[in-house]
C-alpha cells in the first residue's frame, strides 16, 4: 500500500513523526513524504525532520513568500501533481 503524508507546518511534523514510526514497522507500507514548504526557516521546518526522525521528504514544493491565496494555491498545484504521479492508496493530511 502507497501512503502520501502531506506536512506543512509544525503540528503536522509532530503529528507525522508518530505516524511514520508506525508505518515503517510494516512490511506492507510504503510512506512518501510532501513537505508544502510553507516554513522555509530551518528552524520552523527541518530541525523538526532531524530531530523527530522523521524521513526525509520526496517532495518539497518550496512554498513559502506570498498571499495566503497565493500560498494555497501553489500548494494545491502542487499536491495535484505528486498525486498524479505517485498515485497513492491513502493520502494523510
Amino acid at each position: 500500500m502507497k501512503v502520501l503524508a502531506v506536512v506543512g507546518a509544525r503540528p503536522q511534523f509532530v503529528k507525522a513523526a508518530v505516524v511514520s514510526r508506525a508505518l515503517v514497522r510494516r512490511e506492507d507500507v510504503r510512506e512518501t513524504i510532501l513537505h508544502t514548504g510553507q516554513h522555509f526557516d530551518r528552524a520552523l521546518s527541518e530541525v523538526f525532520f532531524q530531530e523527530l526522525g522523521i524521513p526525509e521528504p520526496a517532495y518539497n514544493l518550496g512554498i513559502g513568500g506570498g498571499t495566503h491565496g497565493q500560498n494555497t494555491g501553489r500548494m494545491l498545484e502542487g499536491i495535484g501533481r505528486v498525486l498524479l504521479d505517485e498515485r497513492p492508496d491513502w493520502v494523510l493530511v
